[in-house]
Formats: C-alpha cells, sequence, structure tokens
C-alpha cells in the first residue's frame, strides 16, 4: 500500500490526539490576537485562550458560519495582513455576498500537499497523467487538484472544464490515467461518448476523483462502467481550503479527512451538541494550520457521518461518509424531509441512464408540489405510448418509495435540460423566488 505521508496518514490516535491538541491551542492565541471577529466572540462566549489546552476542549469554541464571512466581507476575518496574501479564492453562493478565502504561500503548499495525499490514496503516482477538468478561476477545484498533480510530479494536464468533444481526444490522445471533475460533467461526457461510437476501451483510465457536487452510489457505478476506471469521492469546501479535506482511499468506504491540518466535528444542527461515531449529523471543521483564513469550528451545513476504526487500506485518519446532504437545501414538502440526493438514487436505481433530471418545487394554492423531470433517451421515441407511460409510471412509483411522498413525473424531450460543465443545477425551488416577490411587496 502506498501513502504519500505514511508517519501522518498511519498515526496512532493519541499521537494524531496530540498533534491536533498542540496545533489546535497555538491556533486558538493566534486567532484570537489577530482576528477581531474572533476575539469578540470568543469574549461573548467567555472563553480565553487559555482555556484551549487540548481537542477535548474544542466544544467551549463557538461557532464559525458562512454569515460570519459575509458580515466581515471581504478580508474581515484574515489573520494575516494582505501582504502576506498570495492567492484569493471565493464560493460561488448562490445568495448573498460571495464568501472570499485567503491564502498565504504556506497555506498553497499544505493544500498542493492534500491533494497529493488525495491522488496517492486512489492510486496515483508520478507515472500518472492527471486530467484537470474542474473549472479553473475563483472556484477551488480546477487550480487544487493541479497543484497536487504537480506536486506528485505527476503529467498534469489543465484541461479545464468545456469543449467536451476535446476533452475525450485529450484522453486518447494525451495518455491520461486519472480524472478529476464533477460527476454531472463525467456523466455528460459518458452521453457524448456514446453518441460519438466511443467506449471505454478507447482510453487508459484507471481512476477518477469526482467532487464539488452530491453523488450517489448508483452515479458511481454508471461512471465506473462508462468512463472504465475507479471512481472515487474527494471533498473539500471553499471556506476550510478546497478539494482535498478529504478523499477516499482504494477500499472506497469513507473520505480519510488531513486531521493534521482539519479537526472534524458532527453536531445536531438543533442542539449543536456533538454526536457520536458513526451517526449523521452537520459536519463542522477547524483549521489548525492555515495562516490566511483559519476557521474555527465552521458550520459547513453538510449532513455526513465520522467513522474511526482503522481501514482496510491501513490509514488510520478518520473516514467521512458520503454527505447524505445538506442542512440547508434539505426540501420539506408536505411534512416531510426530502434531500434531492434521495430522488437522485431512486432514479438511477429504476434506470441508469437517467442522469438529466431537474426537480421542480413549487406552491400552488397554499400546497407544496414536487414535480421530477426527466429526459427521455432517444431510443423511447420509438416506443408506443403505453410502454412510455409504463417507463414514467415505474419511474414515480421508484420516487414514490423512496420519498415516502407523492411526486409528479414529468418526461421530456432529450437534450431539453441544459448541460453542465462544473456543478450542476438539480433543484429549482420557486417558492423562495415567490417569497423573495411577496416580500419585495411588503
Amino acid at each position: 500500500m502506498d501513502y504519500y505521508m505514511r508517519e501522518i496518514e498511519t498515526a496512532p490516535r493519541h499521537e494524531l490526539d496530540a498533534l491536533q491538541s498542540f496545533r489546535l491551542a497555538q491556533k486558538i492565541r493566534e486567532v484570537y490576537e489577530k482576528v477581531a471577529p474572533y476575539r469578540a466572540k470568543m469574549d461573548e462566549a467567555g472563553v480565553k485562550p487559555e482555556d484551549i489546552k487540548s481537542v477535548s476542549d474544542l466544544n467551549k469554541l463557538p461557532f464559525t458560519t458562512k454569515q460570519d464571512l459575509r458580515d466581515n466581507y471581504p478580508y474581515g476575518m484574515f489573520a494575516v495582513p494582505m501582504s502576506e496574501v498570495v492567492r484569493i479564492h471565493a464560493s460561488s453562493g448562490t445568495t448573498g455576498k460571495q464568501t472570499v478565502v485567503g491564502y498565504t504561500a504556506r497555506d498553497i503548499d499544505i493544500w498542493a500537499e492534500c491533494a497529493a495525499r488525495a491522488l496517492v490514496s486512489v492510486g496515483g503516482s508520478k507515472h500518472d497523467y492527471v486530467h484537470v477538468s474542474y473549472g479553473y478561476g475563483l472556484f477551488t477545484g480546477g487550480l487544487g487538484m493541479h497543484y497536487g498533480a504537480e506536486k506528485l510530479g505527476a503529467v498534469t494536464i489543465p484541461a479545464s472544464a468545456g469543449n467536451s468533444l476535446r476533452q475525450l481526444e485529450m484522453f486518447r490522445d494525451f495518455g491520461s490515467s486519472i480524472v478529476c471533475m464533477t460527476p454531472s460533467y463525467a456523466m455528460s461526457l459518458i452521453e457524448l461518448m456514446r453518441e460519438k461510437g466511443l467506449s471505454e476501451a478507447d482510453f487508459n483510465l484507471k481512476a477518477g476523483v469526482f467532487g464539488a457536487e452530491p453523488w450517489t452510489e448508483e452515479m458511481r457505478r454508471e461512471i465506473e462502467r462508462g468512463l472504465g476506471l475507479k471512481a472515487y469521492d474527494i471533498y473539500g469546501l471553499s471556506e476550510i481550503m478546497g478539494p482535498s479535506v478529504s478523499c477516499e482511499c482504494t477500499a472506497q468506504k469513507g473520505m480519510h479527512v488531513c486531521e493534521d491540518h482539519f479537526i472534524p466535528e458532527v453536531i445536531d444542527p438543533d442542539t449543536l451538541e456533538p454526536l457520536p461515531s458513526g451517526t449523521p449529523g452537520e459536519l463542522a471543521f477547524t483549521c489548525i494550520t492555515k495562516e490566511a483564513l483559519p476557521l474555527i469550528r465552521y458550520r459547513t451545513r453538510d449532513v455526513a457521518a465520522l467513522v474511526y476504526d482503522k481501514c482496510e487500506c491501513g490509514r488510520t485518519l478518520v473516514r467521512m461518509l458520503k454527505p447524505q446532504g445538506r442542512t440547508d437545501d434539505m426540501l420539506i414538502i408536505k411534512g416531510v424531509n426530502v434531500f434531492p440526493s434521495q430522488i437522485e438514487a431512486a432514479l438511477l436505481g429504476f434506470d441508469g441512464n437517467a442522469t438529466n433530471y431537474l426537480i421542480v418545487v413549487d406552491r400552488v394554492n397554499n400546497f407544496d408540489t414536487l414535480e421530477v423531470q426527466i429526459e427521455m433517451r432517444a431510443d423511447m421515441f420509438g416506443d408506443n405510448v403505453r410502454q412510455v407511460e409504463e417507463y414514467r409510471a415505474g419511474m414515480k412509483t421508484a420516487i414514490d418509495s423512496a420519498l415516502g411522498v407523492g411526486v409528479n413525473v414529468k418526461l421530456i424531450e432529450p437534450k431539453t435540460l441544459a448541460r453542465s460543465m462544473g456543478k450542476a443545477v438539480r433543484v429549482m425551488d420557486n417558492r423562495k423566488l415567490k417569497n423573495t416577490f411577496e416580500g419585495g411587496k411588503q
């Protein structure tokens, strides 16, 4: 088994705890002295830096949220002067101000190290050709994996997203062996491959690192079959670092968190109390080595569980199970909590090719409605009306059973929905638009 940093990745739990405790105490002293919003938060909570001596003291500290970053936009949460900042990234947020993230040169180096670790954990080495199809720019995906591949010493192909036919040509002509992209873009490429008569045998792909959006085990299997590789999950968020906060290993049983740099917690989103190992809840992260923007107990809104037992790959770093959704994009339909990932799992469980869909939520006569629009496959146009209706009814039954609430399923023509080169837009919640409009009138 190969590791990028064996002494960290396989360290005994007590050694990891000791390292985290030392770095946490050091970082809390630093942010208290240098970041006025943190000093105010800690003073309000009655916590002083000397109260934080180990990881066990973490729950004494107040949480940080995205609103804190917006309230101190753009640089008010930075712990270093701008003269030490060498990179700015920003989240793509759909509401309010963007969340701005700064990096020092050391931050960039640590990020590259974590990304290199991720590539090694999925079987990568300096002999690979790493094809990066995440977007480059303020989004952290492209540059994060780019720097990781270079840190590893691999051949790095900065393809970015878009120009899909050229992407497939590069897979073949450049000898790409590891791809990095969003899972929805991978599905879009597989669709194009079928149209052009290409198959996985035309490429030399062995592994793919897919992230930046939720995806299901059903989609994993479709991507693996379509591209002829092993598909691995990677996790990150701009505010903490970017891709490779955690990443799966070849066991594909959870994403190992880089615990020497980030302390993960799972909390009850209502009570804010810590939850035990294996129990799903809201993820929070504390940065213990980051210099420019060291966030403390940052609430991600992602719902996941942490597992601390030793992985079969030999790594002792805690594993973060695939996020089950978000506390802030959960849909409540007729009193039932619904996550878009549940709908996707039902879709792909019924028809593995039903990968282009849109969930439309609306409010009609004060009642919430949920419609799932699904593109028909091209081969379905030869079917008779009865067969198409049987397909629609079967899909509806699969989704209804998964959710425990009735939905409307609408079949639409192929190519109707916009194709994604980055994060796919899967949900259109018209209730929010109406509430905004009505609030404006008041």
